[in-house]
């Protein structure tokens, strides 16, 4: 195999490309910071346990695993953020009442999550950790949909759901966390016949709820349906009436129902939420809460928050045109050079074009150039 061949679903990115995420970066981040979060860094590599502790089976697949040869521990190449940004809410910065943090950097994938998904997201997320309640939930939905907005993402449909509705129907039942995870997926992939097979010694009861629950999906009016159709409890009542405080509180949002979409990291403990653009099959956008991530550090804080990958959303966006650059041409000239400081420092593009290689196209646009007229360097349109 030729050297220059990378891993499947591993790609470079160039320079258009890598522009224009690296714009998005700067955009998305800046939306945080108005909205009161906090950058931190992360690092790629960290102990195996304080990665996965607490986050489920489908992160520890994700993940790839080494041993540290300075210690001989097991360690991890981060597949998601999230936790690590819990411990740093739980261990490092240790404060009371509410902390916002976002963070924007490279995750690796040991198997792609979909055929032609890359294995090295960029991901970009923003969450917020010590409050309980709803505010907490809109602020996050609020900042992603204002996000994507921002970036020039259209059409996006904000899909709802939350972990509690299947826990309202199973609680007081002994089920195992390998059926309770064979539950969700069959839950999420609408598998009648599966989900037969999972709930067939549970009391009728529960057998009934769970075999309706794949179509209650669609609009806000799902949830008056959920309420008739679904057994009564105080979960389910909190988890229901909450789903309906959300909906009020957004309504100029294309919003839709799915109580049986239980896709994604184990962690979740509450509400979660994705985004679709028109015409993409997978979400461009996951989030949610989920209070127990930073147990394991020694804080249970409650937390919420979403993230998404630029290298998909640079897909989604319109393309922006070139700034223009200005072309200089080669010269020892002091006078060019300072001419070409003084513009680089008025924040212009100059690029010089090097002896040999006045013919080439080079990847700036440039509409203007420097060129010397009786002594002078001028800016002339080309």
């Amino acid at each position: 195999m030729a050297a220059w061949v990378l891993p499947d679903h591993i790609a470079d990115v160039l320079p258009s490309e890598a522009l224009r995420i690296e714009e998005l970066r700067r955009e998305l981040l800046d939306m945080a910071r108005c909205f009161g979060y906090e950058l931190v860094m992360p690092p790629m590599l960290e102990h195996l346990e304080s990665l996965l502790t607490g986050t489920g089976q489908e992160l520890n697949l994700q993940t790839f695993k080494l041993v540290d040869q300075l210690s001989g521990r097991s360690l991890g190449l981060r597949a998601d953020t999230t936790p690590q940004v819990a411990r740093i809410d739980a261990h490092l910065l240790n404060r009371q009442g509410v902390t916002r943090l976002c963070y924007c950097g490279p995750v690796l994938h040991a198997r792609p999550s979909s055929p032609h998904a890359t294995r090295e997201p960029l991901q970009f997320g923003a969450e917020i950790y010590g409050h309980a309640d709803l505010e907490a939930d809109l602020e996050a939905i609020e900042l992603a949909l204002d996000s994507l907005h921002i970036v020039g993402v259209k059409g996006v449909t904000l899909d709802v759901a939350d972990v509690r509705v299947v826990n309202a129907l199973v609680q007081g039942l002994d089920l195992s966390p390998e059926v309770m995870a064979d539950l969700h997926t069959a839950l999420s992939v609408k598998d009648s016949t599966w989900l037969q097979k999972l709930t067939l010694d549970m009391p009728d009861a529960a057998r009934k709820a769970l075999a309706v629950l794949p179509r209650l999906y669609g609009d806000a009016s799902v949830l008056e349906e959920a309420e008739r159709v679904l057994p009564s409890s105080p979960l389910m009542h909190q988890a229901l009436s909450q789903l309906k405080w959300l909906a009020q509180h957004l309504p100029d949002t294309n919003m839709s129902f799915d109580l049986a979409d239980l896709s994604g990291y184990a962690y979740y403990s509450g509400l979660r939420f994705a985004v679709y653009a028109t015409g993409q099959h997978d979400a461009i956008l996951r989030g949610g809460r989920y209070d127990e991530v930073g147990a394991v550090f020694g804080r249970k804080r409650p937390a919420v928050g979403f993230s998404l990958d630029l290298k998909t959303l640079v897909g989604l966006v319109p393309e922006v045109p070139l700034r223009a650059a200005i072309r200089a041409p080669w010269s020892e000239s002091n006078t060019l050079r300072q001419a070409i400081v003084r513009l680089r420092g008025q924040g212009e593009t100059v690029v010089r074009v090097l002896p040999g290689h006045e013919s080439e196209i080079h990847e700036f646009y440039c509409d203007r150039e420097l060129r010397e007229i009786d002594g002078q360097w001028k800016l002339l349109q080309l």
